[in-house]
């Protein structure tokens, strides 16, 4: 039996209004690809990899969808042209990127997908709300523990929670 827990998607956003960006692709996520189970905090996080752009936004959602990992991300990419995705290139300022983090613990690699994302392991911007939401969650090849990743991340980039009353 599957366990009840174990899609997590990671929201990215560094241009525009970015709560607004984070809120509007939430209630697309529950509107067309299925129920949000838990959010964590929105972060605001150094840029990973282009240091010279503006800092991001991040927040990680448990979700449960009756998509396939295929269609979910095929799902996925439709909510982020809908936004209005602007990506500019590789780790390049973006108003949204949704990345598939975990699909409970299975594992694809093929020309399309990756899972578990394979960053997630050195990636601090990830972790942390990765771990506020369930950080007993074991990745699926490394057997270890969300908490233990970010333990043992190597990435010394800043990520600290947004200022509360800025959200609401």
């Amino acid at each position: 039996m599957k366990s009840t827990k174990g899609i997590y998607l990671l929201l990215g956003s560094n241009l525009g209004d970015r709560l607004q960006v984070l809120s509007d692709t939430q209630q697309a996520i529950g509107a067309s690809v299925g129920r949000i189970e838990s959010i964590s905090s929105v972060y605001e996080t150094e840029p990973w990899g282009i240091r010279n752009q503006p800092s991001f936004y991040n927040q990680v959602l448990e979700i449960d969808t009756e998509y396939q990992p295929h269609e979910l991300l095929k799902q996925l990419q439709r909510i982020e042209n809908q936004i209005g995705k602007v990506k500019l290139g590789k780790w390049r300022e973006r108003l949204i990127d949704i990345d598939i983090l975990y699909y409970y613990q299975e594992v694809i690699v093929d020309e399309l997908l990756k899972l578990p994302h394979p960053q997630i392991q050195n990636r601090r911007f990830t972790l942390v709300p990765m771990c506020e939401v369930n950080p007993e969650f074991v990745h699926p090849v490394m057997g270890v523990s969300q908490k233990e990743l970010l333990i043992k991340c190597e990435d010394q980039l800043k990520v600290w929670t947004l200022n509360p009353s800025l959200i609401e």
